[in-house]
């Protein structure tokens, strides 16, 4: 009763119907050990906005940090692309030797970098949920489930195969869902809450409503972006939290079925918190990385590189770390020959990697960037499957 109560419906099945937020019967309770994950979430979140202080030119590094969040987020509904898939798809989306699922992730960078711009006249609403959900799903897997519509028909989470009678978790039918939704959206507004509280409320109550008939988990961790980024506890979009939620994939779904099933609200908001405080070091570490390797590389280019424009060139790469000699054209504005001849250059001097083996059509990647990214490789599968959901229109296909 403390989340909310499955509720049998007229069809037989057990629907959860969610309380409104926050938590209030009882209200949520502040032991030591949450306010010590709380504390330290805070201080590794300031830090990690404080970086970007540090940082030559933070735009050029937060491209990157983007792309990061959709490979992982996506990785987690069962995507196999990498961040270098993604970069390739970038330079030539009809190449024909990237997974197919890539168009997803692209999607993913598309509604966050839309919700972001989006929110500087527009609050966070059911209007900008149902913007950002049909840029996700725009021409890619799930584009027939009703892009930037909240669902009017009954869906439920589960295995392949499995019905309403046998699911893992039923959503609240469409009426109630529309009511919870309602609040919702009064809650996103409610800045007496704590906000790293506020997001890890928002974040499992959205995916408890699961107001869409897919994409339902990659719209949920976009608000936890947008909620931090609406409240102004980062400038800018530099937390990946996906990476922790993706290490710690069946613990992200056990608290969340333990939140409705048993109202356990406080031991989700630990498990949100570690992840925040976690995720929030790791990636202020990358941008210290990123600013020690940047440092040694213009070193390594004044050695080796006689042309000024290659510090130029340098510092596009890390907007873009894989590139071609036509793009360097573009960004130097200078001839073929001497963008050509200024790569060939940075091949020598260890920079950058040729990638093809071709004669022509070369592609370059800068190798000890991408290192930094974990997302960068193809991922080990863990053996645990995607939450997968499932409705009733009969135009969707087999599950």
């Amino acid at each position: 009763m403390r989340s909310g109560q499955f509720v049998r419906q007229v069809e037989g099945y057990r629907a959860f119907i969610p309380a409104p937020s926050p938590p209030a019967n009882p209200p949520l309770q502040f032991d030591a050990e949450f306010l010590h994950l709380l504390t330290e979430a805070d201080r590794n979140l300031g830090r990690l906005d404080g970086v970007a202080s540090i940082l030559p030119d933070p735009n050029l590094f937060v491209a990157m940090y983007v792309r990061q969040e959709a490979v992982l987020s996506s990785q987690i509904e069962g995507t196999q692309s990498t961040l270098e898939d993604v970069l390739q798809f970038e330079i030539d989306a009809k190449g024909d030797d990237r997974p197919k699922d890539v168009e997803e992730v692209v999607n993913y960078v598309g509604a966050m970098n839309h919700g972001l711009n989006r929110m500087r006249e527009l609050p966070l609403s059911k209007r900008l949920i149902r913007e950002i959900h049909e840029k996700l799903l725009a021409g890619v897997r799930g584009s027939n489930k009703e892009p930037g519509e909240f669902r009017r028909s009954q869906n439920w989470i589960g295995p392949a195969g499995c019905t309403l009678a046998t699911a893992t978790f039923v959503p609240p039918p469409p009426a109630e869902m529309n009511h919870a939704l309602d609040d919702l959206e009064r809650f996103l507004h409610d800045e007496a809450q704590l906000i790293l509280v506020h997001c890890g409320l928002v974040h499992a109550q959205f995916e408890t409503i699961h107001p869409f008939l897919d994409g339902n988990g990659r719209v949920g961790r976009l608000l936890i972006t947008f909620l931090l980024c609406q409240r102004g506890v980062l400038q800018r979009p530099l937390l990946y939290l996906s990476q922790f939620l993706k290490r710690n994939r069946a613990e992200y779904y056990d608290r969340l079925t333990a939140v409705r099933e048993r109202g356990e609200w406080e031991a989700w908001l630990k498990f949100f918190l570690r992840g925040i405080g976690e995720v929030s070091r790791e990636a202020t570490e990358t941008a210290r990385r990123i600013t020690a390797l940047r440092e040694k590389d213009r070193v390594a280019l004044q050695s080796n590189v006689s042309n000024p424009a290659a510090l130029t060139l340098l510092d596009r790469l890390y907007e873009q770390p894989i590139c071609t000699a036509k793009m360097a054209e573009e960004w130097l504005d200078c001839s073929y020959s001497t963008a050509n001849k200024m790569i060939g250059q940075f091949v020598k001097a260890g920079l950058l990697r040729e990638m093809t083996g071709f004669g022509r059509n070369r592609r370059y990647a800068y190798d000890p960037y991408l290192a930094l990214f974990p997302s960068s490789t193809r991922p080990h599968t863990d053996g645990i499957p995607a939450q997968t959901t499932i409705s009733n229109l009969p135009s969707d296909p087999p599950a």
